[in-house]
């Protein structure tokens, strides 16, 4: 995985995340996720675990190269502008439309309850983890998982400036 993108970065003129261990980070999200979904969709992102919904954020996503022009790296900060390596980089807004974020966190949710579902009939014991979809208040990272991390891992937020979205909730002021 490291080569794969230490190659993409060369060949368009970047540098990758100077942190080795937030690098490594990001290195080894992107490779659970490709083991998980059979591609290396972003480790900063919502997937759906539908290849086709998802292939503007397979890693190196769309939206690399429109963040890394305007703000000096990418979403997630896997790649980042050579004039700007080792500097510190404040929070990158999320370029993913809204509504393709929500519908990406209900397919997951669809999918986790059908592999919940399978389970439990398959399984004496009921699984007790319920994710949620949440998004830090102070750079819009959204994850989903059952609690929110304890530090955003783009801004460096605490947990508690995470708050807990529901998709419903979101997707009112564009179906009016």
């Amino acid at each position: 995985m490291r080569q794969r993108a230490e190659n993409d970065a060369d060949a368009h003129g970047y540098n990758l995340n100077s942190d080795q261990y937030f690098l490594h980070d990001l290195l080894q999200g992107l490779q659970k996720n490709e083991e998980r979904y059979g591609y290396p969709s972003c480790p900063c992102r919502v997937a759906s675990g539908e290849l086709e919904f998802d292939r503007d954020i397979i890693c190196p996503c769309d939206y690399r190269d429109p963040d890394i022009a305007q703000y000096g790296a990418c979403y997630c900060t896997l790649y980042i502008r050579k004039d700007v390596t080792g500097k510190t980089i404040p929070p990158i807004p999320e370029r993913r439309p809204l509504e393709r974020q929500v519908l990406a966190y209900e397919m997951r949710s669809e999918i986790q309850e059908k592999r919940d579902s399978t389970h439990i009939r398959n399984s004496k014991e009921h699984p007790s983890v319920t994710r949620k979809l949440w998004c830090c208040r102070q750079c819009g990272y959204i994850c989903f998982r059952e609690n929110p991390p304890y530090t955003c891992p783009i801004c460096k937020a605490k947990r508690k400036m995470f708050a807990e979205l529901h998709a419903r909730t979101l997707l009112e002021p564009f179906l009016k």
